[in-house]
């Protein structure tokens, strides 16, 4: 006989439930802001910019064994969340 569970589960109250739907219908929720709100326009141009000449420097430093290791890396990385799935 298989065991059951001691624990009861929450009850769901229909009164409850229905009060939480009427609230969320009526009083959406605030905009979400975005990211650059409030951010300074030169800074973030500025960030930006050494971005991307960022991957390209590094890369020019990089030895081609360097690279090749880092390449391989990145490839098992991208292969091992294809398995996991």
């Amino acid at each position: 006989m298989p065991k059951r569970s001691r624990k009861k589960g929450k009850q769901l109250d229909i009164i409850e439930l229905a009060s939480a739907i009427t609230e969320e219908a009526t009083n959406p929720r605030p905009e979400e802001k975005s990211g650059d709100e409030g951010k300074n326009p030169a800074a973030v141009a500025l960030g930006r910019l050494g971005g991307l000449k960022g991957g390209k420097a590094r890369a020019k430093k990089l030895t081609k064994r360097q690279r090749s290791e880092s390449a391989r890396r990145a490839a098992n990385a991208r292969w091992e969340s294809v398995k996991t799935k």
